[in-house]
């Protein structure tokens, strides 16, 4: 994995989609292609292709910030690893924590 995702920042990089872009211009890509992975699950499309775009926008996005994108799967699985909620109509909803202490300290 890590090979590939080293050839897809190359091929960024040999189309000046690294310096010659930003983040702003990239979550637009982003979106766009998030869209596109949207109407083809309506219309039962394979989806194949939209993910594997959507990977290709956050690598480009992770290489501009000096990150790698098993570096932030490591830390959303971090985030995700003790979480605690239940299904509501097939969606995980997270336990809710009083952050107010934290929010409060943090100003």
């Amino acid at each position: 994995m890590q090979d590939l995702e080293s050839k897809i920042i190359e091929w960024h990089k040999a189309r000046n989609l690294i310096e010659g872009s930003s983040d702003h211009q990239q979550f637009e890509k982003l979106l766009e292609e998030v869209e596109e992975l949207r109407l083809n699950i309506m219309t039962s499309q394979d989806i194949s292709d939209d993910v594997g775009d959507i990977i290709v926008v956050l690598i480009n996005m992770c290489e501009r910030n000096q990150l790698s994108l098993s570096e932030c799967m490591s830390v959303a699985y971090n985030d995700i690893k003790d979480r605690r909620g239940r299904m509501v109509d097939g969606l995980f909803v997270k336990e809710r924590i009083d952050e107010s202490r934290s929010i409060q300290d943090a100003v």
